[in-house]
């Protein structure tokens, strides 16, 4: 039986980058219940680093994540971000939409500005002026490399003396005392191998209410949303170095350059249950409609398209930290679309509630407050 100071469910992005913040310190076991870590939701994403993206708690996260970004660990090969800026699309009409971003947002994203349909144009060639009532550029807006960031925090997880299960579902769970340990869980996978923590970390994804269930804890009402994004090529096979992406502000679509192509999204939001989704071949064919009406791209023919999920709590504001019900449960959940962006945020933060610090000074002062994230609006305390 493996013992640990601490249990970490999940290997997707939140899983790693909590576990690397906790390792060395802790002895630390990450469980994955698929044989390779990040198969679903960080291995599909469309990985972006927005700061206008997102209610206040989303924006102080993804602000405090920039420093880590820009200068990681050793164990990253080099920064993930790479320059790509976006502009907010308002279709006639939207304006009002658009100043209200403008007013909620540019005190934590000073660089952000409002633009005119020509300027807009001007900023991003791809887009019809016609379409557009006005914008909002977000010129520090940044392209994320998922992969590179994920295998950072795993082999710095793994070098702090980390361990790594995979294929090791949670299928059961128990807390008792015994004679040396207080409150001790024992986890048993798929494989039946045993696992003993006194504090267990719930990062699953979509299946955060599912590993709540084994453990005797109450759901938080997780809804995974599925979002398809498929690629179509570019205007006669231009190049699209250079270019922003393009989003609007009513999330009706978004396109991002990539080579010689275009990521595209309908930006849709279907419940489904846990599972590996499928991309929507009805919604792709409307949002090819939409693009060919705000942009130049003509989309004529989709490359390859993909479907994820997006995981968000019911006021959908993450979820980080203990169960108020049930003690050693900790939830690290609801990452909605955002769960790249603010990756390093939310794992100092999760880290740093664990050991029992509160809430980094910096993050506080980005207006990140602890109660709005707390499972406790959604559980009533034992």
């Amino acid at each position: 039986m493996d013992k640990y100071d601490v249990i970490i469910v999940g290997g997707g992005i939140a899983g790693v980058s909590l576990a690397y913040e906790l390792a060395g310190e802790m002895k630390v076991g990450l469980l994955e219940m698929e044989t390779t870590l990040a198969f679903h939701t960080t291995g599909r994403s469309a990985a972006t680093f927005l700061e206008t993206y997102g209610g206040p708690q989303i924006r102080a996260l993804t602000t405090g994540s920039r420093e880590f970004f820009e200068a990681p660990a050793e164990s990253f090969e080099h920064s993930p971000l790479r320059d790509l800026g976006l502009v907010w699309v308002g279709a006639q009409g939207s304006s009002g939409k658009v100043r209200a971003m403008y007013d909620e947002m540019s005190a934590l994203v000073p660089s952000i500005e409002i633009l005119d349909a020509q300027q807009a144009v001007e900023i991003n060639p791809i887009l019809k002026p016609e379409y557009i009532e006005s914008a909002l550029y977000e010129p520090g807006a940044m392209e994320l490399d998922v992969h590179l960031l994920h295998q950072g925090y795993l082999r710095g997880f793994k070098e702090r003396g980390g361990t790594v299960h995979t294929a090791s579902r949670v299928t059961g769970a128990n807390r008792s005392e015994d004679f040396d340990e207080d409150h001790v869980w024992t986890l048993t996978d798929s494989g039946g191998n045993r696992y003993r923590s006194p504090l267990v970390v719930n990062a699953a994804g979509s299946w955060v209410d599912v590993v709540a269930a084994i453990l005797g804890a109450r759901s938080i009402g997780i809804q995974p949303l599925r979002r398809t994004i498929f690629m179509v090529p570019s205007p006669e096979g231009s190049r699209t170095a250079g270019l922003p992406m393009a989003g609007d502000v009513n999330d009706t679509f978004y396109v991002k350059p990539d080579g010689e192509q275009y990521l595209c999204s309908p930006a849709d939001e279907v419940l489904q249950s846990p599972s590996d989704p499928k991309p929507d071949e009805l919604r792709i064919a409307q949002a090819m409609e939409t693009i060919d009406e705000a942009t130049r791209i003509a989309p004529r023919h989709v490359r390859s398209s993909w479907a994820g999920l997006r995981n968000f709590a019911p006021d959908r504001v993450p979820v980080i930290g203990f169960d108020p019900a049930v003690a050693g449960f900790f939830w690290l959940a609801g990452q909605g679309g955002y769960g790249i962006q603010t990756a390093p945020a939310a794992a100092r933060f999760a880290a740093s509630l664990i050991r029992g610090e509160g809430t980094p000074p910096d993050l506080a002062e980005r207006g990140l407050d602890a109660d709005a994230l707390s499972p406790a609006r959604f559980i009533r305390p034992a």
